[in-house]
Formats: C-alpha cells, structure tokens, sequence
C-alpha cells in the first residue's frame, strides 16, 4: 500500500516540475523567435554596422583612401592626397568627412588614423554623435526575462527547491525500507523509481532548455554575420596593411616625429631606424677617449708598476703619457 502512494506522490511531483519546465521553455522559445524576428528586420546602414563593432574609423579611412583623398604609407602615417587638399572636395558621409576635416587640421604634417581615433575630441565628438542618432533609429528589441530584480519569486523557487529535495530524500528512503508484495505494489515500486529518477535529472532538463532558447546578444549575432563594409571590402593587400598598421598606431600623431609620452604628453617618438650613425661618430668616440685620459688618475687605484706622467722614457723610446705629448718632459718627446 505505501508503493501507491509513493507512486502517486511522486508522479505528482514530476508531472509538477516538468510542467513548469516546459511552461518556461514555450515562453522563452516565443521571445526568443520575436527576437529574431526583430532583429532580421532591421536595415542597417554599413557605417552604423561597422561603429557597432567599433570599425568605424577603420572605414572610412578605406574610403578616404580609395577615393585618393589621403594616403598612408608603411609607417602607418596618413598624409592628405591631391583631392584632400581640395577643399571643395568632401565625401558624401558624415563619418569619413569628420575623418577628413581631422586630417586636415593636422596638414602638412602626417598623423596616425588611431591617433585621430583615440586622441582628437572633435572627430570624437562627431563620431558619438552619429553613433547615437543612429542608435535612436533603432526598434524596441525584446528581452529575455532573466529573473534580476523578481526577489520574490526568486524565493519562492529556492523554497520549492528546498521542499522538493527533502520529499525526494524521504520518499527514496520509505521506498527503499518498505518491501513491496505483490505484483501490484511491485508496479508501483517501480514507478516511484522512475519518478525519483525523473525528479534527480529535472535540473539537467532546466539547463538544456535555457541554453536551447539562449538569445544572449542577438544583435551582435546579426552585425557579425554581416558581410564587411564595401570599403573595407575592396581594399588590396597592401592598403589594408596600411590602414591596419595606422589605426593601430595609438600614439604618434606627426608621422614618425612626434608622439605621446606615457603619461599623454606630447612629446618626440624616437625610432630605431633614425640615422644617428653618421660619418662624424667615430670622431666624437676619439675625443670622449682622450677627454677621459686627460683625467687625473687615482693613486689608490693605480695600478703599481705604471709610470707617471714625469717619468723618463723607456730606452726603448716609448713615453708613458703618449696621450699628452706636451706634458712629456723627456727629452725623447722634445722636438
């Protein structure tokens, strides 16, 4: 008679949770398609697409180079082409003429398109700007309901928890002592069993069901699933080096000249490549080696057996001060 009512209390208990289970699983799978649906109808214009994945600045400074508005050589230094000195010339987008003016400003000396990107508050400014305008366009998009701020039923499902638990500890417990007689009271052993065993893998159901009907960042999904911005696109190998390599480059703001110290100050980029090697060094070196023999030595650390600069030469015609010729009193120096 216990296995009955095992049976039937713990049929109860996981029609129970698996109702719930699957109550949650339906509303989320409807969110989740309104999401979608949501999000695939969006019309994206290619700047707005490539500012949410913040390459923006990288193109349209493709654009300004494909329309021969700037040039940027291997160094990553951008410099103003023959149509960018036009000032009657500006490109249609707000985006790549904010850019432009930026480079501008900076005319005739080179700047790096990161320096720009990081460093320059008016470019900054025009490009938040259209990032939030932009952003303003955008739909209502539907959220996952995750449970953040729903403190009491956050605690009604810890109680259920906690209840559910200790039924199944008790009711595992009366199966395994009763001793069942009876086809019948074997049946229903052997459905408490399974019902238990339901019960013990509720939790793993709730897991697949939330990572099945997951929508975590839908629009971030649909923007990296876009094809690049055609400026981008229609880069060569060496340009998108080029432009890579200058928006990459954070702190030089006059080419290869000019750079920001740690601590933001502008201040001289010192490159390894300067030719400070030129056809004097070794006439500098000459001279730091005769300044530094013209010191007067010291007798502690002097060595016992080297000469004065007062003592005679050696009969073999070699002075001790051979570096200062004048301070000889030898006669073998004497002219």
């Amino acid at each position: 008679m216990l296995q009955l009512v095992l049976a039937a209390s713990v049929f109860t208990a996981a029609t129970a949770v698996y109702g719930a289970i699957g109550l949650r699983w339906r509303r989320r799978a409807r969110i989740r398609r309104e999401i979608l649906g949501v999000v695939g109808a969006l019309d994206l214009e290619p700047y707005h697409a490539a500012a949410m994945e913040s390459r923006a600045t990288e193109a349209a400074a493709a654009e300004l180079l494909l329309g021969g508005y700037l040039d940027i050589d291997g160094e990553g230094a951008a410099l103003l082409a023959e149509a960018g000195r036009d000032p009657g010339r500006t490109p249609v987008h707000r985006l790549p003429a904010a850019l432009l003016d930026a480079v501008r400003r900076h005319d005739p000396e080179p700047v790096s398109i990161g320096w720009i990107d990081w460093h320059d508050e008016e470019y900054r400014a025009r490009r938040s700007a259209y990032r939030s305008e932009r952003d303003a366009l955008l739909p209502d998009i539907p959220r996952m309901p995750d449970g953040d701020g729903r403190k009491l039923l956050a605690c009604c499902a810890c109680t259920g928890v906690t209840l559910l638990l200790s039924f199944w500890a008790v009711a595992a417990v009366l199966l395994v002592m009763a001793r069942p007689h009876g086809v019948l009271e074997w049946a229903a052993a052997a459905a408490a069993a399974a019902g238990l065993a339901a019960l013990w893998f509720a939790d793993d159901a709730h897991q697949a069901v939330l990572a099945r009907t997951a929508c975590e960042d839908p629009l971030g999904d649909r923007i990296g699933a876009e094809p690049p911005h055609p400026s981008l696109a229609a880069l060569d190998q060496q340009q998108r080096f080029h432009v890579l390599r200058s928006i990459g480059d954070h702190s030089r703001w006059r080419g290869t000249d000019q750079g920001l110290a740690e601590d933001g100050a502008e201040g001289e980029y010192e490159d390894e490549d300067d030719d400070w090697l030129d056809d004097d060094w070794w006439a500098d070196a000459y001279h730091y080696r005769a300044a530094n023999h013209e010191e007067e030595p010291d007798d502690k650390n002097k060595p016992e057996d080297e000469p004065d600069g007062d003592t005679l030469c050696t009969p073999s015609g070699t002075c001790p001060s051979d570096g200062v010729p004048a301070s000889c009193p030898c006669p073998l120096r004497r002219p």
